[in-house]
């Protein structure tokens, strides 16, 4: 019974290294196979989030371009306007290294941020003639979920300034080839133009047939689809959400001072129209005559 026994241990022992793992000296690895190194994956993702007292155009902007960039995470508001400095943490809870935070100020202006979390830069601006797709109410369509060509003006690699831009946005609104929600199609352009020192975004969809002639020739031609506005650049900082300014905008003008320079030219306005109707109201005094003798009042009195 024993010899069986020994027999049946010798037999388990041999199946299992058998069936093991091979050690690497038993693999014969080929001198010829070189290892490639591994393709760098664009991992871009944005947090997109507002402050309080939003309007509802402001707010279907917002709803705008989550629909365009498939890679962004919509969080909610940020109640605090001074406390900034959150935003980089709750980008990191995300998981997100792009940041667009939208800030309403007296609901009527409209800042926006465009940051890359944590360590920055961020570009302020200000935006401004504000359409939305529902306003528009544009002929173009596009693919919901698909990837957009970005589309830059050649004045963006004049300025030191328009080169940081150019490159904050490649990031943001690129959107990569492996997001989650990303479909693998290009249908749209995202266009970027520079004109007066303002930014002009634009979306057209890509039409590669007439649709006035369905079966003609291809004929590549791009349509609007909205949405459309206009970034004033203001300041450009070296950190996240602040730090070393960078770049400072010269020419911009707040809107509260453009609405105070309004109200003081009303107020001009009216200040002369009063100081007229004084004048004319003197010279009826000069030019009065004085009562006669020999009046009717005074004759007949």
């Amino acid at each position: 019974m024993a010899p069986l026994l020994t027999a049946q241990k010798a037999y388990i022992n041999a199946k299992g290294k058998g069936k093991g793992k091979r050690k690497a000296d038993d693999i014969d690895v080929d001198d010829d196979d070189v290892q490639q190194p591994k393709q760098k994956r664009n991992k871009q993702r944005v947090l997109l989030l507002s402050s309080r007292g939003i309007t509802h155009r402001m707010r279907h902007l917002m709803n705008d371009l989550e629909t365009l960039l498939p890679h962004v995470k919509k969080d909610s508001k940020l109640d605090s306007k001074s406390q900034l400095h959150l935003l980089p943490e709750i980008a990191d809870l995300n998981n997100c290294n792009n940041t667009l935070y939208f800030e309403a100020r007296r609901h009527e202006d409209l800042y926006m941020w465009a940051t890359k979390t944590p360590n920055g830069p961020s570009i302020k601006l200000h935006v401004q003639n504000v359409h939305t797709m529902d306003e528009l109410k544009m002929t173009g369509n596009c693919l919901k979920g698909s990837r957009g060509i970005l589309s830059f003006d050649k004045a963006f690699d004049e300025t030191e300034w328009g080169k940081l831009t150019k490159e904050v946005f490649t990031h943001i609104f690129g959107v990569p080839p492996l997001a989650r929600k990303a479909k693998p199609f290009i249908d749209h352009v995202l266009t970027f133009s520079i004109l007066d020192n303002k930014i002009w975004f634009r979306n057209f969809q890509i039409m590669e047939k007439d649709p006035l002639q369905p079966n003609g020739p291809p004929q590549t031609s791009l349509v609007e689809i909205g949405p459309r506005f206009v970034l004033t650049p203001i300041r450009i900082f070296e950190g996240a959400f602040g730090g070393a300014t960078v770049y400072s905008n010269p020419e911009f003008v707040t809107p509260a001072s453009v609405r105070s320079a309004v109200r003081h030219a009303r107020g001009d306005k009216y200040r002369q129209r009063k100081e007229a109707q004084e004048e004319t109201s003197k010279r009826k005094v000069l030019r009065k005559r004085d009562e006669d003798a020999l009046a009717v009042s005074k004759v007949f009195a």
